[in-house]
């Protein structure tokens, strides 16, 4: 009952969100972010009222003041709402397809995602590397989940080395993220957890030392020993 409590209001909550962002869409980035994701804040906020799990975070003085690539484990749907709140102003790459969804997918279209289309490997590549490029340089920070799909808890996939290519082409670090949200909010459950999501800031990765395999393969051994995996 509590997780059914929690679904309902977290689609009025993105129903809302959805329609404020697309009539304010006029307004500069930074602001409409900060108006649209204060809507992602709140559904932690019920997410804490309905369900009873509260959040962690440690290692915010490891955060670059500017622009950088995000580089975080996947296992829910818990981050990708709470590091686009978090890391603001930020850019997520994502699937195209989720720009289709009406009303939330237009919304989300005025965030300045990087949406790839995943039945063209090459070319999803040549973009992101572009688009993320760009995004950078506008100042935003860019949130990548390099396993490329949700994984279980307490597992780590394979990381796709796209993030730390950006990051070292735009000449930014790469801040390392571990989560366990995937223990609380389930990725393929309907019900929920009660407890405390911890996520973890890592130290920053200077990208002018190795290549884009190296600096993936560093941010992998951070995240797998944070989560003691």
């Amino acid at each position: 009952m509590r997780s059914l409590l929690f679904y309902i209001g977290f689609i009025l909550i993105l129903a809302v969100m959805s329609t404020v962002c697309c009539l304010l869409c006029f307004l500069p980035f930074r602001l409409l972010q900060r108006i649209a994701t204060s809507g992602n804040q709140l559904v932690m906020v019920w997410l804490r009222l309905c369900c009873n799990i509260d959040i962690k975070v440690t290692g915010q003085e490891n955060l670059p003041p500017g622009p950088c690539v995000i580089l975080s484990n996947h296992q829910s749907t818990w981050e990708t709402f709470y590091l686009q709140w978090y890391f603001q102003p930020a850019s997520v790459i994502l699937k195209r397809e989720l720009l289709w969804i009406p009303l939330f997918g237009w919304g989300l279209y005025f965030m300045r995602p990087i949406a790839i289309k995943r039945s063209n490997p090459a070319g999803a590549i040549r973009y992101v590397l572009k688009c993320g490029k760009k995004r950078l340089q506008e100042g935003n920070r860019v949130v990548i989940y390099p396993e490329g799909t949700r994984v279980p808890a307490n597992s780590l996939g394979e990381f796709k080395t796209s993030g730390a290519a950006i990051a070292k082409k735009a000449g930014v670090a790469i801040v390392p993220v571990a989560h366990d949200a995937g223990s609380f909010w389930f990725r393929d459950r309907y019900s929920k957890r009660s407890g405390t999501i911890h996520m973890h800031i890592g130290p920053a990765i200077d990208t002018s030392e190795g290549n884009a395999r190296e600096l993936t393969a560093k941010a992998r051994h951070w995240i797998s020993d944070t989560l003691q995996l």
